[in-house]
């Protein structure tokens, strides 16, 4: 059901991400279906991968949605700072790709086509970022699996599912590496949140796994200080999920301006109230991510 967050704590994140997808409807969303999983792949060297998706966290979510008939199991990336082949390679991600017989997609090369974006203005959400180049494979996917990890972000607040496929998806080869103004005219910073919001509502997330192996506090998306937790936040509301990534993190969604527009816009379930929580409660996670964060419990959900 919409705004059901399944959270879960292991050591071993595989069998944390299994857990947690077991308190959710996955088969609906897998079978026979064109399924594209969308790790975090922004930019990673041999001497720090701790910004990225893990590669025991991609393999967990890959066997555990081909046990329900995927008519094609995509791994769909689109790194901003450098090319994705590379940086799955550097990580450890195209390897497992491979053994798991899954197919490599890179939807920042061409072809491109332009996609309009809408925005809500009652809402008085106006972005200036009124369509984007994308590569057209990414319209073909039937279920869109954001697969995130649980950071701070210098700009956006936090970068969670939204933000993973908002950033990713306009085509790094048309706008740049990194993606910039200098290639083609584009206002994706001039209003990230916004951009994000829209972004989101085009391209609607079926399924949100955020792990935090590790999770990234002090600055992101890069440059912060990696802590293990453990934790695993999974929701067919994208949103839902994001708003309780981003309260585990210390943000209301009035603090995450993107989230705030994207339930404005009708994208899911922004009140941790009305969410039903399938594993963990809130507050349980709350206090496992500060103790592996910050060296005590803390409990400030109601804050």
């Amino acid at each position: 059901m919409p705004g059901t967050i399944a959270i879960t704590r292991n050591d071993d994140i595989e069998m944390a991400i299994s857990e947690a997808l077991g308190h959710l409807d996955i088969e609906a969303l897998v079978r026979d279906k064109i399924v594209a999983v969308k790790p975090n792949e922004t930019w990673a060297s041999a001497d720090d991968k701790t910004g990225v998706t893990q590669p025991d966290t991609l393999r967990a979510t890959l066997r555990y949605l081909k046990q329900f008939g995927p008519r094609e199991l995509v791994v769909s990336g689109g790194a901003g700072a450098a090319e994705t082949d590379e940086i799955f390679r550097i990580v450890g991600l195209m390897e497992v790709v491979e053994e798991e017989g899954a197919t490599f997609f890179d939807h920042n090369r061409p072809p491109f086509e332009s996609v309009e974006l809408e925005y809500k203005p009652e809402a008085d959400v106006r972005g200036p970022q009124k369509s984007v180049m994308v590569n057209p494979r990414v319209l073909e996917y039937e279920t869109l699996v954001a697969l995130n990890q649980l950071k701070l972000h210098r700009t956006a607040t936090v970068t969670l599912a939204l933000k993973n496929i908002a950033m990713s998806y306009p085509a790094a080869d048309y706008y740049g590496h990194p993606r910039s103004k200098e290639e083609h005219e584009n206002q994706f910073y001039d209003d990230m949140h916004s951009f994000i919001a829209a972004m989101a509502k085009r391209f609607p997330i079926d399924l949100a796994i955020t792990v935090g192996h590790p999770a990234m506090i002090a600055t992101g998306p890069l440059g912060g200080k990696a802590v293990e937790t453990g934790l695993v936040i999974a929701s067919t509301d994208a949103l839902a999920a994001d708003v309780v990534g981003a309260k585990i993190l210390g943000f209301n969604i009035q603090a995450v301006r993107h989230l705030w527009e994207a339930e404005r816009l009708g994208l899911g379930e922004g009140n941790t109230d009305k969410m039903k929580f399938a594993a963990m409660s809130l507050s349980e996670a709350i206090e496992a991510f500060t103790e592996a964060a910050y060296g005590q419990r803390m409990t400030y959900e109601s804050a």
